[in-house]
């Protein structure tokens, strides 16, 4: 899954970063985004919206890929100190965006032991849930026999 031995010590890239973030709950998200502001200074929000992205997907049989349809994102995107942040979760809550891309902007400075730790945290409480809803989904498989 998303933590698998990882040492929260260690800083984490930047696509894993993103990843936990999207995903990350939402209130303690913005409650580090806001304790991270003060040590960015002045932020420019370089876009703040909502639209449609295309979903792409798969065809595990022929190997092909397709789109799946549009899916609602809110978009955030700033500048300060020098760095710049970004943002995006599917749905229309444009502070959960702002949070990433504050928190994104925060970690390209250099990642704090505050992001670290709760990046670990957040990937461990991600991993559990992904694992309860992979059991879920396993209870209901049916295995059929071919006559």
């Amino acid at each position: 899954m998303f933590d698998q031995g990882h040492d929260p010590a260690q800083p984490f890239d930047h696509a894993r970063l993103l990843d936990v973030l999207a995903r990350a709950d939402t209130s303690r998200l913005i409650a580090l985004a806001e304790g991270l502001l003060p040590s960015l200074g002045a932020v420019e929000v370089v876009q703040s919206r909502t639209g449609l992205v295309m979903l792409p997907m798969r065809d595990t049989v022929q190997g092909t890929d397709f789109h799946l349809g549009e899916v609602l994102v809110a978009e955030a995107h700033i500048r300060a100190s020098g760095t710049e942040g970004y943002g995006m979760v599917v749905g229309r809550d444009m502070d959960r965006a702002m949070a990433m891309a504050v928190v994104d902007a925060a970690a390209s400075l250099g990642q704090t032991p505050q992001i670290r730790a709760f990046v670990h945290l957040e990937s461990s409480v991600l991993a559990a849930a992904d694992k309860a809803r992979l059991c879920e989904i396993e209870a209901t498989r049916v295995d059929m026999e071919t006559f």
